[in-house]
């Protein structure tokens, strides 16, 4: 007897700051403690600073430096240290129960890479994984990834550079990470490359990867 593919509710939060992501994420990882459906949460976020659980290299004085650029920082509970999420970025929390999957943190992330490196392969674009976590073209990172897993339900993810402006990373060692550079679909491509075309190929290559069904849901649907 085959085993139901799990069902993934695609919501799409638009632009919103980084604050109301994480109150949003928390609602659907509370979903989950009455066993409702799995959610894809799709957004980007005004421009903000984020430090992962690694975070002692960031003291208060540097990110008020960061602040004076016109940019929020936020400390998260994420795995990873500092990066930059702003317009023109796919940025991905899925919010499962690993359960209906695989209970593995390590096969999760791996599983994060795959989708974003069949992304890049729908665009022509070779790309890889190294020992640092996330998706990289040569020695630049196309795609970073940091989640936080509690009783194998998943929160945050990735965070996918489509057109974004890529000298915000000027300011920060993105993800502590010192040698590499930062690079974007459009970048590599030469020409703008939207988050409203790449959204579709995410989607498919999600549903591909997780080998689930996806499903379009507004925000409190349970």
């Amino acid at each position: 007897m085959h085993r139901a593919k799990p069902v993934v509710e695609v919501v799409r939060l638009g632009l919103i700051p980084f604050q109301e992501a994480l109150q949003v994420q928390q609602f659907y990882v509370n979903r989950h403690e009455s066993g409702s459906a799995h959610a894809l949460l799709l957004c980007q976020h005004p421009p903000v600073y984020t430090t992962g659980i690694r975070q002692r290299p960031y003291p208060a004085s540097v990110l008020d430096q960061l602040r004076l650029l016109g940019a929020d920082v936020q400390r998260t509970n994420r795995g990873g240290l500092i990066t930059f999420h702003g317009p023109g970025q796919l940025v991905c929390y899925p919010i499962l129960h690993l359960g209906s999957f695989k209970k593995s943190v390590r096969w999760y992330v791996c599983e994060l890479e795959k989708t974003i490196m069949s992304l890049c392969q729908k665009f022509g674009i070779e790309s890889s994984t190294s020992p640092h976590t996330g998706v990289w073209v040569a020695d630049k990172k196309i795609c970073a990834i940091g989640i936080h897993c509690g009783r194998y339900v998943t929160s945050h993810g990735l965070a996918l550079n489509c057109n974004t402006n890529l000298t915000w990373f000027n300011h920060i060692v993105p993800c502590g990470i010192e040698g590499k550079g930062v690079t974007s679909l459009s970048a590599e491509l030469q020409r703008d490359i939207s988050m409203e075309e790449t959204v579709p190929h995410f989607l498919d290559a999600f549903k591909e990867q997780f080998n689930c069904e996806l499903k379009e849901g507004d925000i409190g649907d349970s």
